[in-house]
């Protein structure tokens, strides 16, 4: 008779301690842009996971959707940050239509992690939804819950 042992181990990945200061909007979007050409044609959600400096300690796909939504949840957010030891993150996600415009779904999303936030004592710094500045009304190719004093 074999006996086999299954082991679960959790460790973050993507780590990339930057020297930019990941505070302002326009930092995040230049940061997080890339995702745009990646995730061209579904929406993801991303997580940047920041030390007591801001300073991004990496950043991680939290989980993808379909042209029109994803799926988020507190408990799968805030695990990475857990794991890494994280003071603060910055919740990302696209709109493969590029008019980066929230939904009532994105801003019932950003006020459940908000609460977890506080719950757990991990600060959410911002929810930033990634557009492109065409399909912006503003211009701006991205839309930030902390401007908008949401957060």
């Amino acid at each position: 008779m074999r006996v086999y042992e299954a082991k679960l181990s959790y460790e973050a990945t993507l780590f990339e301690v930057g020297a930019t200061v990941l505070a302002e909007a326009a930092t995040v979007y230049a940061y997080m842009k890339d995702t745009l050409e990646t995730y061209p044609m579904h929406e993801v959600f991303h997580v940047i996971l920041l030390n007591t400096k801001n300073r991004a300690l990496g950043r991680i796909a939290i989980t993808s959707g379909t042209a029109t939504s994803t799926l988020v949840h507190p408990r799968e957010v805030f695990r990475p940050a857990i794991l890494a030891g994280a003071t603060a993150i910055i919740a990302v996600h696209n709109h493969p239509s590029g008019d980066p415009a929230p939904s009532a779904s994105d801003i019932r999303s950003t006020r459940r992690l908000r609460e977890a936030a506080t719950v757990i004592e991990i600060e959410l710094l911002d929810h930033i939804i990634l557009g492109r500045p065409e399909c912006d009304p503003i211009g701006l190719g991205y839309y930030s819950f902390r401007a908008a004093g949401i957060l």
